[in-house]
Formats: structure tokens, C-alpha cells, sequence
């Protein structure tokens, strides 16, 4: 299930130039537009990348665990995501014209680092459920050899 998680809400990504709506001129509009429209992404992608995940772990096809690149991609992507609804809420707070509710923008901005910091915690979560080794078939056994 950490992977279709994890796959959901790399997902949202799809849905930022599908759903751009900038109000304003600059970097700062931009930053807000893409913030709300991965929220929104990653709001339809982690629903339907759990849906999948279910059946798919349900009928046994998908048992494998996930890999250190996955885990690694979501909490690099979750830090970036983070990293930048950080200043965007400052930014927001700070009342600039051109915004049509700054609550709005401001509550969609905290979404954006509530998202990264838990896309953040489901990438380390990956990849420490790799590395600690709990399913026998991902994990090395010692003195002897693989074929």
C-alpha cells in the first residue's frame, strides 16, 4: 500500500498544467498556481492510486516491496513541495494585491506543506522499510549466496 501511495501522490504532478489557474504576474503567482493544482492532483491521484493498490494487493499481483528509488523520489519530492509552501504562506499572509481570497490561498498553501511533509514521511518510510529488511525476499542472507 506505501507504494500506490507513494505513486499518488507523485501523481498530482500530472494535473499542474492541467489545472493552472494564476491570478497574478511573477514567480510568487506561479508558485501559488502550481501549489494548488498539485494539491488537487494529489488529491484525485492518492484516491485512485489507493483504489488500484487495494485490488491489486488484494488479488496477490502486487507483493513485492517497494524499492529504495521510489522511497527516494517521494521524500526528495516531498522536501521540494515543502520547501516551497513554506515561503508561498509567508508570501500569502503577507496580503499581496492580485489575490482573490487570501484565506483561500492561504489554507491551500498550508495543504501544499501538510502534502510535503507527509509525501516526505511516506518516501523515508520506504526506504527504511527496505533497508531494516522485513520481507525475507528483499533482504541479503548472510553467508550465503544468491543465484
Amino acid at each position: 500500500m506505501l507504494r500506490s501511495l507513494a505513486v499518488g501522490l507523485l501523481s498530482g504532478v500530472i494535473a499542474v498544467p492541467l489545472l493552472w489557474i494564476q491570478r497574478g504576474e511573477g514567480f510568487e503567482h506561479a508558485r501559488l498556481a502550481a501549489l494548488m493544482a498539485l494539491d488537487m492532483g494529489q488529491f484525485v491521484g492518492v484516491s485512485v492510486g489507493l483504489v488500484v493498490g487495494f485490488v491489486l494487493t488484494a488479488t496477490g499481483r502486487w507483493s513485492r516491496t517497494p524499492g529504495y528509488v521510489l522511497g527516494t523520489i517521494t521524500a526528495a519530492f516531498g522536501v521540494l513541495v515543502a520547501t516551497q509552501a513554506l515561503p508561498t504562506m509567508s508570501w500569502v499572509d503577507g496580503r499581496p494585491s492580485g489575490l482573490g481570497d487570501p484565506d483561500g490561498e492561504s489554507f491551500m498553501a498550508f495543504l501544499a506543506l501538510a502534502s510535503g511533509g507527509f509525501t516526505t514521511l511516506v518516501g523515508l518510510s520506504i526506504v527504511l522499510w527496505r533497508w531494516s529488511g522485513y520481507d525475507p525476499r528483499t533482504a541479503p542472507v548472510k553467508g550465503r549466496r544468491r543465484r
